[in-house]
């Protein structure tokens, strides 16, 4: 019984050790890892918050310069310089987006569909060029939801509406009912055989389209995140996209 007793005295005194030995080791070398991972995180953000502040300077100067400028060919040009700090301005956003949803808790808050869509169209204004949009969706339509995410989906969803439309009478309509968001537009029906890989990153149907194949992951990632569900539906004359926004709307 003795030797029992002392047995059991030593396998718990070697598993305390073995414990406190193993935590004492974990410490040491998993210390640097985090502290690397905090630091990264804090260089990454500098970094972001140093990008920021080129854009916002040329944005103060531009409105400076044309309170200034009469001529019509200057102020043309100004409008373009604007335009491209505004799309520099747009990716240093999703950058930030991006940091955010990898190291802090993102916030939910309430908005309307409606305001989003807005929103969202009008970085479409001068690319759209003929294309006609229709919205049917109703002003008092309310979700909570990651409003950044989003708005990405719907910047994703609208330029791939866009850049796949007809080339003749380009259409595009966008409506809410029963719980459902849709897109359509107009154009080729996406082959059968590829809806389901549409949504694989770096997919692309057509090999001769500009891109990279990301926008439909990244869509697909948000609405799996957030329990909306997403299917396509393929037609003659195009094709439709449809989220179930039940999951957020409140």
């Amino acid at each position: 019984m003795k030797i029992i007793e002392n047995s059991l005295f030593l396998i718990l005194f070697l598993t305390l050790f073995g414990s406190l030995f193993f935590l004492l080791i974990s410490s040491k070398i998993l210390k640097p890892i985090f502290q690397s991972e905090e630091n990264i995180k804090n260089s990454i953000k500098n970094r972001l918050h140093e990008l920021n502040i080129p854009t916002s300077t040329i944005k103060i100067n531009l409105h400076l310069l044309k309170k200034d400028l009469t001529d019509s060919k200057s102020l043309i040009r100004l409008e373009r310089i604007e335009k491209a700090n505004d799309s520099l301005s747009y990716l240093y956003n999703n950058m930030e987006y991006e940091l955010k949803k990898e190291f802090e808790n993102i916030d939910l808050e309430d908005f309307y569909l409606l305001d989003a869509l807005k929103s969202s169209l009008d970085k479409f204004e001068d690319i759209k060029k003929g294309t006609i949009i229709e919205l049917f969706v109703p002003n008092n339509v309310v979700l909570h939801s990651d409003y950044n995410g989003f708005i990405i989906v719907l910047d994703n969803l609208i330029s791939n509406a866009i850049k796949y439309n007809s080339k003749e009478n380009p259409y595009i309509k966008i409506s809410f009912e029963n719980k459902v968001l849709s897109i359509f537009n107009k154009g080729v029906g996406i082959d059968t055989k590829n809806i389901m890989l549409v949504f694989d990153r770096y997919f692309q149907e057509n090999s001769q389209n500009i891109g990279y194949g990301i926008g439909l992951a990244v869509v697909k990632e948000f609405c799996d995140k957030n329990g909306i569900g997403i299917n396509i539906e393929s037609f003659e004359d195009g094709n439709r996209i449809n989220l179930n926004m039940k999951s957020i709307l409140n």
